[in-house]
């Protein structure tokens, strides 16, 4: 494991933090690691992208059938 230090956390955010930690029944160590894996597990913008860029676009509806199916719901 490695010990990451945080510097010039703003107090009212340290006590923020202390307090969902306490809600949450956890030391505050242990809330922010979560917080932290919960966050990098997030793809970035950039991986979305090319995630969207991979994709077959031959198997969804038409820009016909999407602008038909909007006007539709409009009525």
């Amino acid at each position: 494991m490695t010990t990451l230090y945080v510097r010039d956390v703003p107090v009212e955010l340290a006590e923020t933090l202390k307090e969902r930690a306490a809600t949450a029944g956890k030391s505050l160590s242990a809330y922010v690691v979560a917080e932290l894996g919960r966050i990098a597990s997030r793809p970035t913008n950039a991986e979305i992208v090319t995630r969207l860029r991979q994709r077959a676009r031959s198997d969804g509806p038409s820009a016909t059938e999407i602008v038909e199916a909007l006007q539709e719901s409009r009525r």
